[in-house]
């Protein structure tokens, strides 16, 4: 069985399911159903999804379980977080810049302080 497509091929427009079907009594229901947002989400997307809620969005487990950079799963989330059309406000998303920045102590408090004084 192959997984769904969820955008067209053609003009990349959004596709509507129109017909089911029952695997076990061969009942079919035909009509305009939707897909789940998680549905345009890439087979990788979808697997980086299903680890870091495995780890509970624990990021530095996520870090452990597949191997990569901080920066890197920050990157695969803000992805996902996009594609999801769950995109945070600017000021929301530099301010937890900046306190990953201090989390690591690549800034000191005072440092984060006034940046976060500035962003607000």
């Amino acid at each position: 069985m192959y997984k769904a497509i969820s955008k067209c091929p053609i003009c990349g427009g959004l596709l509507r399911v129109t017909k089911l079907k029952c695997a076990k009594c061969n009942t079919t229901i035909e009509n305009e159903f939707s897909f789940s947002k998680f549905e345009s989400l890439s087979k990788e997307q979808l697997a980086f999804v299903e680890v870091f809620l495995k780890c509970r969005g624990n990021i530095k487990d996520v870090e452990k379980e597949l191997g990569i950079s901080y920066p890197t799963v920050r990157a695969k989330l803000d992805e996902v977080i996009n594609e999801l059309g769950l995109k945070e406000d600017n000021e929301k998303q530099k301010n937890d810049e900046i306190l990953d920045k201090l989390e690591r102590g690549e800034i000191s408090a005072e440092e984060a302080a006034s940046l976060l004084r500035r962003n607000n």
